[in-house]
C-alpha cells in the first residue's frame, strides 16, 4: 500500500470500483476523470502502482490497446472471469462451474490455473440475443 493516498488516486480507485465489471483503457479512465482534475499521466502512474499491488489486471486484446480491470476485492481474485468481446463487460464465472473447470484442467492437463489472472473470452448472453434479432 502506498505511504499516502492522493486526491487523484482516491478518485481513480472510486471510479475503478464503480466500473469493476468493465475493461477500461487508460484514456477511458482519464476522460471519465478529467472533470475531477485527474490527468492521463496520473492515471498511468497509478495504474502501474495498482498493478504492482495486485489490485488491477492488465489485458491485451488482439489488435487493441491495453485495458484494465479492477480486481481489488478478494472475492474477485478468487474467480474465473468471462469477458465479452462485443460489449467489453467482464463477469465472474459461476462458482460451481469455475470449480469444475479448474478441477478438469488440473486433472487432465496437470496444470494449476491462476484464477485471478484467468479470463475466458467469448460473447455474453445479452450480445448473443441481440445478434439473433
Amino acid at each position: 500500500m502506498p505511504k499516502y493516498i492522493t486526491r487523484q488516486r482516491k478518485a481513480l480507485l472510486s471510479y475503478l470500483q464503480a466500473h469493476a465489471d468493465e475493461r477500461l483503457s487508460a484514456q477511458d479512465i482519464a476522460d471519465a476523470l478529467h472533470g475531477e482534475g485527474v490527468s492521463l499521466s496520473a492515471v498511468y502512474r497509478n495504474i502501474a502502482d495498482l498493478e504492482a499491488e495486485g489490485l488491477l489486471r492488465r489485458e491485451h486484446g488482439a489488435g487493441r490497446e491495453a485495458s484494465y480491470q479492477f480486481i481489488g476485492a478478494a472475492s474477485c481474485r478468487d474467480c474465473l472471469h468471462l469477458s465479452c468481446k462485443k460489449c467489453g463487460r467482464t463477469f465472474h464465472m459461476d462458482t460451481d462451474s469455475a470449480k469444475r473447470l479448474v478441477e478438469v484442467v488440473s486433472k487432465t492437463e496437470g496444470f494449476a490455473l491462476d484464477k485471478a489472472d484467468t479470463v475466458l473470452y467469448g460473447v455474453c448472453e445479452v450480445c448473443q440475443e441481440e445478434s439473433d434479432k
